[in-house]
């Protein structure tokens, strides 16, 4: 039973983790009973707004579950589609956002974080009239006519690709240390230098695309973990434009294009099964997601659901870096493998990194040892829950899921487990949601090519 007294039934529960409530049930069962009508609106650039229609109790004895209920559904909405501004019609949820979305209030991180990316003041505004919801998707990708570079720009590696007409014709991956580098000197001649050795292998470059871990606004890195040491003023003065700067310093005026690498991964993934509606979902480092439409645009949310609430247990892992609890980051990558296992009696050295922690239990289970199996069934059992939640708010035709959570025998205890639970708790869903691997010809395409057929030349 939660704290606000609402339980939910569930027929699947992580073995290793049975307070955990998936949010959606939790949401189900609050709404049992309550009559009063409240509107929450987030708007984020360019005037595209996330609206939310829903009901809260209004009773004293559930007030703080009301203000739980608004604070988890405008958590999802920043961090699921981004924004700076809630509007709403409630007086009394109204003083209750303004207390917590400000400097020293509990969701000050999230406050100061989208104040940041979409360089505005973040704001709270009473009104009557809550704007309705408002997209803008730009169609993006899947263009490979021309002589065409793509750059991908991983945390430890980086690749590059030249493409003419579709066809790779060249592609290269260097090691480099971005996140360690204080000096963006450092990352741009690595992106430029990429850059003109793919160059070296067309007659001309038509089109440049850019996929990139972090966050990107009109092609610029409003927040990347890739330039985590260079200092702010630098940041603001070098790190922005980095990727529009280093295309245009090299090739002049050529279409070009930058999106967040989980988008591109989707996109990829697209190309491969030549259909639209899908979601990408990276298990690795962090929870990396990108999302394609069913249209094959990218909607310019942020997709950052590794920030996105998905357990209303109370005692829920708190993320480090936000400080709130019950998020994804701590369910679907190797965090949620190295929360696990110890819980599992599975010994985990202190010494060794998150990465090399994952390696001990993935080796376990590669022989077929009973405790990492638990581990695997229990994240399965999270995903199958959550994965409802988020089709809820993406209506996806697809789920690719990928990453090294997802490898090996692990992966495949995963998926079984997680399709078990969509059937049993879902069924409404479960035949409306298809989860696939990467194929050979997913692998074929590539990140690199995917990030090459970003631009529509004009």
């Amino acid at each position: 039973m939660n704290r606000f007294g609402i339980s939910v039934e569930l027929k699947n529960v992580p073995v290793l983790d049975p307070e955990f409530m998936p949010l959606l049930k939790f949401n189900r069962e609050f709404l049992k009973g309550a009559t009063k009508p409240v509107s929450i609106a987030v708007e984020r650039a360019d005037g595209q707004t996330a609206t939310t229609h829903t009901f809260i109790h209004g009773t004293p004895e559930m007030a703080e579950a009301d203000r739980y209920y608004i604070d988890r559904i405008v958590k999802t909405a920043l961090w699921m589609k981004g924004g700076y501004k809630i509007y709403v019609d409630d007086k009394g949820i109204y003083e209750y956002l303004c207390s917590v979305y400000c400097k020293g209030g509990e969701r000050e991180f999230d406050w100061d974080f989208m104040a940041n990316i979409f360089e505005k003041p973040f704001e709270i505004v009473l009104t009557d009239n809550v704007p309705e919801s408002f997209d803008d998707p730009k169609p993006m990708g899947g263009h490979l006519e021309g002589c065409r570079i793509g750059f991908d720009a991983g945390g430890s590696d980086r690749k590059v690709s030249a493409v003419i007409d579709g066809e790779t014709v060249f592609s290269e991956e260097v090691v480099w240390l971005p996140k360690v580098n204080p000096d963006p000197e450092y990352h741009y001649e690595g992106i430029v230098s990429a850059m003109k050795k793919a160059a070296e292998h067309m007659p001309r470059v038509d089109a440049v695309g850019v996929s990139s871990a972090g966050i990107y606004i009109n092609n610029r890195t409003m927040s990347a973990s890739l330039f985590l040491k260079v200092p702010k003023d630098l940041y603001e003065e070098k790190v922005k434009d980095i990727y529009i700067r280093a295309i245009k310093d090299t090739f002049g005026d050529v279409p070009y294009a930058v999106a967040n690498d989980g988008d591109v991964s989707a996109l990829a993934g697209t190309m491969s099964l030549n259909d639209n509606n899908i979601l990408g979902i990276a298990m690795g480092t962090s929870e990396a997601v990108g999302y394609v439409n069913e249209d094959g645009c990218i909607t310019g949310w942020l997709n950052e659901l590794a920030f996105v609430p998905v357990d209303a247990n109370p005692n829920a892992m708190v993320d480090e870096w936000s400080g709130d609890i019950g998020c994804g980051v701590k369910y679907f990558c190797q965090d949620g493998v190295n929360k696990l296992a110890p819980r599992a009696g599975i010994e985990l050295d202190e010494s060794l990194s998150p990465a090399e922690k994952l390696k001990v239990t993935q080796k376990l289970m590669e022989n077929d040892d009973p405790r990492a199996v638990q581990v695997y069934e229990s994240i399965g059992t999270y995903l199958g829950h959550t994965l409802a939640y988020y089709f809820e708010h993406y209506g996806f035709k697809y789920v690719l899921l990928l990453g090294r959570v997802m490898s090996g025998k692990g992966g495949d205890i995963l998926l079984e487990t997680c399709r078990r639970v969509l059937d049993d708790e879902y069924p409404e869903y479960a035949d409306k949601i298809n989860l696939t691997l990467p194929d050979e010809k997913f692998r074929r395409v590539g990140q690199s090519m995917a990030a090459a057929s970003l631009p529509e030349m004009k």
